[in-house]
Order: structure tokens, then C-alpha cells, then sequence
């Protein structure tokens, strides 16, 4: 047997200290997830999908910006919140003023990805090698039938693959039932049905279809966080038929980001996958005393400021500091958004940007306003200040100003950039290095931690391989149908571990040379460098304005 369970007797784990509030909403099982994407947004009349998760602690139920605008009482000086006067919420608002660009070099071309293909406008997509041949596909269309994405090709092209498409989930919804995945010749077509919107991958991976549906659940929140919810549901109200890639025009790229992982850098691999696979955000190591004092600048700056909700800095697809008004929290899914925002859009680095953005785990139905600057030219960190204001760019400016100039002179932009150069933990600094490579996420905090990618995983190719190993080791300890603690499976190429307890999880390749008993040694090793050293890895406490 390749695998068996490991004696966890001498074992070494402990929990990690709690906040008595948690900055970031966090989930502890997978099954939540599952609950999430057989829900569907449209049945709960524009709720938002993350509000039966716990630890949130306010109630989303009727917009969350709606209410924090008509005056939802929070902790602050003067004991409530004042309705904004310049503010109008989503409802509100006419679709062509709600659907600005997320990026200003958005364009209404053909996607760059689909040109990538080598197809023309006369090629036949379904009888192309090269494009049959695609690992992963991923398609996006509307209840109606209507094309609106392909991951590859033109999908004026795919009319009859779409039409196929949503025959099957109408055939299966006039059942009474739903469609979740078709299994034929070793390739997965899996479904996410949110009505107005289905979308479909076709998977020749390693993913797990629960993996994939979550994957295709970004993707849907990448468009709520163009368009938010309400206003695409009302638009489909009027015109069932409606060709939705008008409103999308030039935020494609975004979808194509959050999808396509072809290479092994540093940034990419930060972020993305394993932060999606463990629905958790990477944290950019720094000393706790650094970390303290860019929340104080931030916290100074900021506390006065009325309706500011987040203020966010984060670099490298890692995420360096975190201010949040009293009572609300951010999910990891929203912060991915943010994420792929940053390092999608290069007009950021040239100018301070104005940019609506809707967080749809914080709330589908309606738009925060983004204040999105670089720190300074030499300091390439990103803050976002996430305000319900429309009117606020000013005052957020000159409060990221006197930010900046504090952390200058408290020299934090050089210890962000001595951080943004690292590529990750060195196991050879810690002395084991028969450790070629983990991944830890705190479950308390949702946050996540990885190792430098070191050979022989620094290739794409085996970079590519250690992921699959990694997601189908997920699959299987978190298999709902039965489900396990730990996993000890010896390859010819490496030993790999997989360990869930109620603190953390741990996924970790190990020198195909090392004994059994020596993996559990490590492992405690491991457990117990990351325990002396989680004040500077990890944000443990949850400041606010």
C-alpha cells in the first residue's frame, strides 16, 4: 500500500493563539464549501453567499454596505455611523454608469488569449488539435445560451459547444434536479449552474470536481465584482438574450489571470494555487514589531477618516497588513480578488487609481470605492483603502500620503522590500532540509504559509507535478465520503505527507531516502519552528479603525 496512516502518538501540534475577533472570516471544513456552491446567490435574493460561514459577525442579510449607509451602529467614538450624502448604492444606480472598468487600459478587442490559440475567424475550434487538446477549458454563458467567455478560442466560434451546454442543464433542471459534473474517458466536464450565469470546465487534471467548482466560484466572483449581483440579475430580467460581454469589455483579463498558472515565479506561485486550494491568504513575513508599526501608521491616518470599511497593503500577491472597521471582517476569496486586481493592472504603479470594486463575500449587491496607490517608487507594496464614499479620493490620498512618510522614516518600506525579495521560508536555515517543500495554514486565521521552491520543484514542469500531488493529497483528506486525518504515502521520487488537526493543516514532499520514523521528527521540528517564529509569519491580531 502506497498509503497508511502514521502513529501520531509522539506527535508535537498545538493550537495557535486566538484574537478574540478575527480579521479575516475563516472556515474550518470543507464541507461549508460544498454547502456554499450547491446554494446558489439567486436563491437567496442577493444575500451574501458567505454569511451563514462563522465567525461573521455582522449580518449581511440586506446589503452590508446598505446598512452600514443607513447608519448600522458599530463601535466607534461616537457610537454609530452617519448615511453618506454622496453615496449611491448599486440599486440606485443606471447600468452604464455602474459598469466603469476595473482597469484603465480596459478594451473592447478579442481577448489576447484567445489570439493566443493561432486560430482565425474561419477555423473550426472543435476539430482543432490544438485546441481540443487544452488541458483545462473553461466557459462561461448565460441561462439563455448566450457565449460570454472561453478560456481558449473565440466564443463567437463555440456557438453549438454553448448550445449543447445549456440543453444539459435545462434536460436536468426540468427534472427537478441540478447538474454538478459528467465523467468520460478520463476528463471531467464539471458545472456550476448560478443562475443567470453557467459555467463549465473541462478538466483533464488532477482536480478533484469540488475543486474545480470552487475554482469556477471565482471566477463567478470575478464578475460580481465587476457588475455585483443585483444589476446582472436585473439586466437579464429585461433581456434574457442579453450579450453580457458588453459590460465585461477589458476585464477578461482578469478571469484569464485567475485561471491560467503556466509558470513557477515566485508571485504566482505566492498566491496561487495553494491559497485557493486551502482558502487561505499567504501573509508576508515581516518582524511583528514592523508589522505593529505599519498598522499604527495606517491606524493614525485612517481613524478619523468616516466610512472607511478596509485598508489593505499587500505586495507579491502576500498580504502585509490589515485594518478593518469595528464588526466586519474579509473573506479570503474576496482578498484573491484583490489580488488578481493588483497584479492584473500595471496603470496602478504609474498613478494613484479610483476604482469601484464589489467584494461579494462582503456583500454581492453593492460597490466599495478603492483608493489603490503604490506606496512610493522605490517601495512597490500596494494599499488600498476601501471606503462607501464616492467622494473620498482626496481625503484617502493625503491619508496614504502621511502613511507613506511615516513608514519612511520609520525605515518600514526597506524591511518591506528585504521581504518582498524573499521567495519564501529556506528549510536550510532551519536545518531540514530532507524537507524539499511544505505548505502550512493556520486554520484559526485562515492564513497560510509556504517554503521556497527549491529543486527539484523549481521547474514549471515539476512545479506542476508537486501541485497535482498536493491537490489530489487535499482531495482525499478532506473526501466528505470518508474523510481522514493524516496521509503518509512513499513515491519513488519523494515521501509526501498530508496532516489535518483541528489547529492547521500541513502538506509537505520529503527525500524519498528518509524513514518513517524520521518523517514524524521532522514534522515536530517543523511544528515547532513555526510556533517560536508565528508572530512575525502570521498577523494575529485583528486591528481596527
Amino acid at each position: 500500500m502506497s498509503d497508511s496512516q502514521l502513529d501520531t502518538g509522539e506527535t508535537e501540534h498545538y493550537e495557535q493563539e486566538n484574537c478574540s475577533e478575527s480579521m479575516l472570516i475563516t472556515t474550518d471544513t470543507i464541507e461549508e464549501f460544498s454547502q456554499e456552491i450547491s446554494t446558489s446567490l439567486a436563491d437567496k435574493n442577493g444575500v451574501d453567499d458567505g454569511s451563514n460561514l462563522k465567525n461573521v459577525e455582522a449580518t449581511l442579510t440586506g446589503g452590508t454596505i446598505a446598512k452600514i449607509q443607513d447608519g448600522l451602529q458599530v463601535d466607534g467614538s461616537d457610537g454609530s455611523m452617519s448615511k453618506s450624502s454622496s453615496f449611491s448604492s448599486a440599486k440606485s444606480r443606471e447600468l452604464t454608469e455602474s459598469c466603469t472598468s476595473l482597469v484603465e487600459e480596459s478594451s473592447s478587442a478579442v481577448n489576447p488569449a484567445q489570439l493566443s490559440d493561432g486560430g482565425t475567424d474561419q477555423e473550426d475550434y472543435l476539430h482543432d488539435p490544438n485546441f481540443l487538446n487544452k488541458k483545462r477549458h473553461v466557459f462561461i454563458l448565460s441561462s439563455a445560451g448566450k457565449p460570454i467567455y472561453s478560456m481558449h478560442g473565440n466564443e463567437d466560434k463555440l456557438a453549438t459547444l454553448f448550445g449543447v451546454m445549456q440543453a444539459l442543464v435545462s434536460f436536468v433542471q426540468s427534472s427537478n434536479d441540478s447538474i454538478k459534473s459528467i465523467h468520460a474517458m478520463g476528463v471531467r466536464f464539471v458545472f456550476l449552474v448560478k443562475p443567470p450565469l453557467i459555467l463549465v470546465a473541462i478538466s483533464r487534471t488532477s482536480h478533484s470536481v469540488q475543486q474545480i467548482q470552487l475554482q469556477l466560484t471565482d471566477v463567478y466572483n470575478q464578475i460580481l465584482s465587476t457588475l455585483t449581483l443585483n444589476q446582472m440579475q436585473k439586466t437579464f430580467e429585461k433581456r434574457k438574450n442579453f450579450d453580457l460581454r458588453r459590460l465585461l469589455a477589458g476585464s477578461e483579463r482578469l478571469i484569464d489571470h485567475l485561471l491560467v498558472n503556466d509558470k513557477c515565479d515566485h508571485k504566482l506561485v505566492s498566491n496561487n494555487p495553494f491559497s485557493f486550494m486551502t482558502h487561505s491568504v499567504r501573509i508576508l513575513p515581516l518582524q511583528s514589531s514592523v508589522r505593529e508599526t505599519i498598522v499604527g501608521a495606517i491606524q493614525a491616518n485612517c481613524a478619523k477618516i468616516k466610512n472607511l470599511i478596509f485598508a489593505v497593503l499587500i505586495a507579491n500577491n502576500k498580504l502585509i497588513a490589515l485594518v478593518r472597521m469595528k464588526k466586519y471582517s474579509i473573506h479570503p476569496a474576496d482578498l484573491r480578488l484583490i489580488f488578481n486586481l493588483i497584479e492584473c493592472s500595471e496603470s496602478f504603479k504609474s498613478a494613484e487609481s479610483w476604482t469601484p470594486i464589489c467584494l461579494p463575500k462582503f456583500d454581492s449587491s453593492g460597490y466599495l470605492h478603492a483608493h489603490v496607490s503604490y506606496l512610493a517608487e522605490d517601495c512597490q507594496a500596494c494599499l488600498l483603502l476601501l471606503s462607501i464614499e464616492r467622494d473620498a479620493f482626496f481625503v484617502l490620498s493625503e491619508a496614504k500620503r502621511k502613511i507613506t512618510e511615516k513608514l519612511r522614516r520609520s525605515n518600514c518600506l526597506e524591511a518591506i522590500n528585504d521581504a518582498m525579495n524573499s521567495k519564501g521560508i529556506k528549510l536550510q536555515n532551519i536545518s531540514i532540509p530532507e524537507i524539499r517543500h511544505f505548505i502550512y495554514k493556520s486554520k484559526s486565521n485562515a492564513q497560510l504559509l509556504c517554503s521556497e521552491l527549491t529543486i527539484p520543484y523549481s521547474s514549471i514542469g515539476q512545479f506542476k507535478r508537486l501541485e497535482g500531488m498536493y491537490f489530489e493529497l487535499h482531495h482525499q483528506i478532506h473526501n466528505s465520503s470518508r474523510p481522514v486525518k493524516l496521509i503518509y504515502r512513499m513515491q519513488k521520487k519523494e515521501i509526501l505527507l498530508a496532516w489535518v488537526t483541528q489547529a492547521y493543516e500541513l502538506f509537505a514532499a520529503f527525500e524519498p531516502t528518509v524513514h518513517r520514523n524520521e518523517v514524524i521528527n521532522l514534522v515536530n521540528k517543523l511544528l515547532k519552528w513555526i510556533r517560536k517564529e508565528e508572530n512575525n509569519l502570521f498577523i494575529l491580531s485583528a486591528p481596527t479603525f
